[in-house]
């Protein structure tokens, strides 16, 4: 499903809670610039990474269950060959939508977390859609 400029401003405006999966501790890399922006941008976001414990003196989860907030989007920087276990874990949290960045697509994946009631975003940055949408500060 491909989201029009007003489902995604909607999703983006009622959010709160990003996780990020795959975030990086990395300043150089992607994900780290991705979720500094959604920091800055008002919304609190989880790093999640199974490799790292902390990032800038916040816990960093080893997956999305071990996440102890709400979380309302599950933006994802993993490759698309791990993108069914983590729609499993965002449809068991209960997050209200699946986001995956540029390149990472799994149609299986996308169905089962649609199927499910989740909002999907496929091979979409974040920060692009929310700059582009001229969405202000979350507060």
């Amino acid at each position: 499903m491909s989201l029009a400029g007003a489902a995604l401003y909607d999703l983006l405006a009622a959010a709160h809670t990003i996780a990020v999966v795959g975030h990086s501790d990395k300043p150089d890399r992607a994900s780290y610039s991705v979720a500094r922006y959604l920091r800055d941008a008002g919304y609190w976001v989880y790093p999640v990474n199974p490799n790292l414990r902390s990032l800038d003196g916040d816990t960093v989860y080893p997956d999305l269950r071990a996440v102890p907030g709400r979380i309302d989007i599950v933006n994802v920087f993993r490759r698309p060959e791990h993108l069914w276990q983590i729609a499993e874990d965002a449809i068991a949290i209960g997050a209200r939508a699946l986001w995956t960045q540029l390149g990472v697509v799994h149609p299986g994946a996308a169905q089962r977390a649609e199927a499910a009631g989740l909002v999907v975003v496929q091979d979409r940055c974040i920060m692009v859609e929310h700059r582009r949408l001229g969405l202000p500060r979350h507060s």
